[in-house]
């Protein structure tokens, strides 16, 4: 069994924060570190360094779990602005091209349908997607530019309302993980013959995660490791079951599909498992 270094707190857990504007994810994780004693800390899913809202965080052994995390369906608000195109497709950009536009409720509406359901978008080049072994924003830094292949997406919802400016409309997305806000809102623009971009970013919801039950970065709120897998089914297991489980032996037979939580004595997580061909085997240990 491997030793805990000395200064570090031992903290375990899950932690929902309300990102603020101004910092990146990187810099969330390395405050909760001090805040909360301990290195073992990590994100599921970066949010733009403007965006806010909903960042969810292993600490300790939850930073195993993050790949529950990670995958889930998020929400996202804010704000199309009609007539201008950014080099990041965001406010935060420079201004690569401006339009005269009127776009109307119902033109805005059909060209946002048009980008509902399964779709492909091109990853842009401010993103942290990697073509080979670099991150696209770090080429766009350099001022490159490099062929992305297009990456399939699930927008489930793409709400929009008009605003007291002409030129403002509301978004308001259900998406797959790895969906591009940014792309949305500017691709709702060329569609509609000019430009668009996005600001005000928010994230209401990461999967079973709310900002409603948000902690402060300051004052986190450390939840037990079982949040971490949330909608999961569970199963408890008793003393003999959780000595198997802890050396990561199988489970079976099974019927069904699926993956679950093991939970032992003492509300302790032990593991998830998963059934492949009729038998239960682990597909990830925290213990032992």
């Amino acid at each position: 069994m491997g030793r805990r270094d000395k200064n570090d707190s031992g903290a375990t857990g899950c932690v929902v924060v309300d990102k603020p504007a101004g910092v990146t994810s990187h810099d969330v994780v390395d405050m909760l570190r001090r805040s909360l004693g301990t290195r073992k800390v990590g994100h599921a899913g970066t949010l733009d360094p403007d965006a806010t809202g909903v960042l969810v965080l292993g600490i300790g052994k939850g930073t195993k779990l993050l790949q529950f995390v990670t995958g889930a369906d998020k929400t996202y608000t804010g704000e199309i602005v009609f007539g201008t195109a950014t080099s990041t497709l965001d406010a935060a950009g420079e201004v690569t091209g401006t339009w005269d536009m009127a776009p109307t409720p119902e033109q805005v509406a059909t060209a946002a349908a048009d980008l509902t359901g399964d779709i492909e978008q091109i990853p842009p080049m401010v993103s942290a997607v990697r073509i080979e072994g670099k991150r696209l924003h770090e080429l766009a830094r350099e001022g490159i530019e490099v062929d992305r292949p297009a990456r399939p997406v699930t927008v489930r919802r793409y709400d929009t309302a008009p605003t007291a400016d002409p030129l403002v409309y509301t978004l308001d997305v259900h998406c797959s993980s790895g969906t591009y806000i940014r792309s949305l809102a500017a691709d709702v623009g060329t569609a509609l013959g000019g430009g668009a971009h996005l600001r005000n970013l928010r994230r209401p919801t990461v999967g079973l995660f709310s900002i409603d039950e948000a902690s402060s970065i300051e004052e986190p709120t450390l939840m037990p490791l079982t949040e971490m897998l949330r909608g999961m089914p569970r199963l408890d297991v008793d003393a003999t079951v959780a000595a198997r489980v802890r050396v990561g032996q199988a489970l079976g037979p099974a019927s069904g599909a699926g993956q679950f939580a093991i939970v032992g004595p003492g509300d302790e997580l032990l593991a998830v498992y998963e059934i492949r061909e009729g038998v239960m085997v682990p597909a990830k240990v925290l213990v032992g």
